[in-house]
Formats: C-alpha cells, structure tokens, sequence
C-alpha cells in the first residue's frame, strides 16, 4: 500500500463540506497541537489557549471523519518511518492544492535534496571529526520544512545520525507551513524550534519571539515521542 496516495485518497474522499485544502490545513494544525501539546508539563494560559484551538478546529468534523483523519496520521508516520523525506509537501501538491492557496508551491524533494547536498558537505566533515559538535541549520523561510529534511537525509547518507547532529531554527510567515515543518521534524525526532513571523521585520529572538509564535519539537523539549 502507497499511504502517501492513501492520504491524498483520504483528503478527497472527504472533501465535500469542507475543501480539501480547510482539511488539509486543519489535520495539520490538530497535529501540531497535539504534539506540541505532550511537551507540556503545566497547563498555563498558553496550554489552554492552544487546546482551545484544537477543540475549536476538531469539533466540526463527524466521528465518521474524525477517524479518517486519524488514519490519515498513521499513515504519516508510516512513511515517516521510511526516513527523511517532505511527505506532507507531496500530499499537498498531488491534492492540487498549490495552485489554490495564496499561491503557495513546495520544492520538489529531490530538488531540496541536490541543494543540500551542495551546501552541506563541508559541514559534515567538520562534524565527523569533531570541529562542529552540532550542524546548526536556520531555514528563514521553512515552508513545510523541505530544505531541513533534506539535510537530514543527506546526513544520514553520510553516515551522521541527524537525530544527534542537527540543531534547527525554522520559520515561516505562514502558519500552515510552520504547523507542517513542525510535525514532520517531530516525526523524525530532530531538534528544533518552528517559529511564525516574518523573518525580515521579526526574526527569532530567543529573549524576544512571543512564547505564542513558538512550537518546540519533542527532542528539542528534552522528550521523544
């Protein structure tokens, strides 16, 4: 079974009362929520106002559709677990929807993967023999976060576990983008901080960027998922 095809089947079966774009973006946002919520220890106004959006966003959905989108889920982190790889950027784009929304196209992977390649190498050595302790990596305009996956993957065709080696900075004016990044590197176990704003006027500030506008991944919340 192709659960990549199996996710944009899903996504179209579903399509009728919402586009298949509002349940794309609206599988990705309850994801995120759910996954940046399980790094949370204490239930503060920012907890809440987060599972207020998941409620909010879940609760138009029949149990019937509710179940597909959990399928669709598992079958996320099926193909996932074949390594790095832009799945969610793929769905998108075979679910016709990048000719729709606000003009929105993601790089094909194996393009994102040439480019890695051409700029990492010299990292890589420096890693492997110890001048780097981590391969810090700041994608200003992340998107469904492409460029980071596909610098995992050459680490891991290096011989690197990315999981150890990255450390990863990436933001997106759009939501939906740093939402789809987010997930697919807490998949992958890679540490990073996913950030909303507009990387010219905004661009992340440890000691500034509203708690708000940030989501951790699990590994870099000291968690595996």
């Amino acid at each position: 079974m192709d659960k990549r095809k199996e996710i944009v089947k899903t996504i179209q079966e579903m399509a009728g009362r919402y586009s298949a774009y509002e349940i794309f973006t609206d599988w990705i946002r309850c994801l995120a929520l759910s996954i940046e919520q399980s790094t949370h220890l204490l239930r503060d106004e920012r907890w809440e106002s987060r599972e207020q959006e998941y409620i909010d966003t879940i609760k138009k959905y029949s149990d019937e559709e509710k179940t597909k989108i959990y399928k669709m889920t598992a079958y996320l982190i099926d193909t996932l677990e074949d390594g790095p790889d832009d799945v969610l950027g793929d769905v998108y784009m075979k679910s016709d929807m990048g000719s729709k929304a606000a003009g929105q196209f993601f790089t094909p992977f194996h393009l994102s993967v040439l480019t890695a390649k051409l700029g990492l190498m010299e990292q890589i050595q420096a890693y492997k023999i110890g001048k780097l302790e981590k391969i810090e990596i700041n994608e200003p305009a992340c998107g469904g976060g492409a460029m980071i996956l596909a610098a995992a993957k050459v680490l891991q065709e290096s011989g690197v576990n990315y999981q150890e080696a990255m450390e990863v900075v990436a933001q997106d004016l759009d939501w939906k983008g740093v939402y789809m990044c987010y997930v697919q590197l807490s998949l992958l176990g890679i540490s990073a901080i996913c950030v909303q704003g507009d990387t010219l006027s905004s661009p992340y500030d440890p000691e500034r960027t509203e708690k708000g506008h940030m989501l951790k991944t699990p590994r870099k919340a000291g968690m595996l998922i």
